[in-house]
């Protein structure tokens, strides 16, 4: 069932997420401030993300899952509101919110380590990673009909993706709610052997202390933070830098959706390698594949094809950089303070 919620948390996000930029220039009146919307979903992530670890940690992955689909869905509300005021700070908040959707996404691939051993991790995170292809693939196509279909409605068009996607948001969280049984996090503590791990642990501070406990888990969490910010970095101001060089929205969903597949599709091989050649041996290959997409997308200027294969790339480098940080990251701590690394690493 993380299969099917992540296929519509995935759709919900990238609906949503492709048009952010726009929406934001649109709101404000200032193209210069059109990256803060998707910077106040990724801010909205990280904020949220150890309040959430620290739930999943008492309650399961079940009751963390559903609660940030319900935020993400609140948020998609707030956008929407804010688009008709319009209220550019409203815009922001909402975003904030909506940034949980995203993050209901990152934490459903611990979901499916908890149980599993070492020698099957990276498969196991990147089965899910990987069930994220064909909602974010198909939602930057989506936008497009999702605005017109609000057409002589109170709902401003540009709105009507972020509304759609709060809909979805909910579906994903009613799959989360009906069919994630029994909890992977609580199973997996239960069917445990006791041993000096010691009871769960929920706060920041743990967190902490387990990394720096762990070289391993300092490199995982490195790993993970740079693969994210170089994604994050290059693709939200590429819809702008497209829009600005002549793209039309069909061609700017085409480009995000090709970079949305770089992300996911190949997420299978990311995972057999990390486990067949080891995590280190993956990061290395996130270095690489992120630098040269760097490069790509940074010289492209006019070059619209040459934007898509830069995000292609970029994707494949988020993709190897996520799935062995990840495993990477499991690997190197207790299962008493997974939970609050995990967190932390989000």
């Amino acid at each position: 069932m993380l299969v099917v919620s992540q296929i519509l948390g995935g759709l919900g996000v990238a609906i949503g997420i492709a048009l952010a930029p726009v929406l934001a220039a649109e709101v404000s009146g200032s193209e210069a401030l059109s990256g803060l919307a998707p910077t106040a979903s990724v801010l909205g992530t990280a904020l949220l993300s150890l309040p959430l670890a620290s739930l999943m940690t008492s309650r399961g992955r079940r009751s963390g899952l559903m609660l940030a689909y319900l935020i993400g869905a609140l948020g998609g509300g707030l956008v929407v509101l804010a688009t008709m005021l319009p209220s550019f700070p409203l815009l922001l908040l909402g975003m904030a919110g909506f940034g949980a959707g995203s993050l209901a996404g990152l934490q459903a691939r611990f979901a499916a380590a908890d149980l599993v051993g070492p020698e099957r991790r990276g498969r196991a995170i990147s089965t899910v990673v990987w069930a994220t292809t064909i909602g974010s693939v198909l939602g930057p196509n989506i936008s497009a009909p999702a605005s017109r279909l609000f057409r002589g409605t109170p709902v401003p068009e540009a709105a009507g993706p972020f509304l759609c996607s709060a809909v979805v948001f909910l579906l994903a969280g009613l799959v989360v709610a009906l069919a994630l049984r029994p909890d992977p996090l609580l199973t997996a503590r239960a069917l445990a052997p006791e041993g000096p791990s010691g009871p769960p642990k929920r706060s920041l501070r743990a967190g902490i202390e387990a990394v720096r406990a762990s070289p391993m888990a300092r490199l995982a969490l490195v790993t993970v933070t740079v693969s994210h910010t170089a994604m994050v970095s290059i693709m939200v101001m590429t819809p702008v830098d497209l829009s600005r060089h002549g793209a039309d929205l069909q061609l700017i969903g085409l480009v995000i959706s090709g970079h949305i597949a770089g992300m996911y599709a190949f997420s299978p091989v990311m995972g057999w390698l990390a486990d067949r050649f080891g995590r280190l041996t993956v990061i290395g290959l996130a270095v690489g594949l992120l630098s040269c997409a760097a490069l790509l997308a940074g010289t492209a200027g006019p070059r619209h094809g040459q934007t898509a294969a830069g995000l292609f790339v970029l994707g494949l480098g988020w993709s190897a950089g996520m799935i062995a940080g990840s495993a990477l990251l499991t690997d190197a701590v207790p299962r008493s303070a997974q939970a609050a690394v995990q967190g932390l690493s989000d």
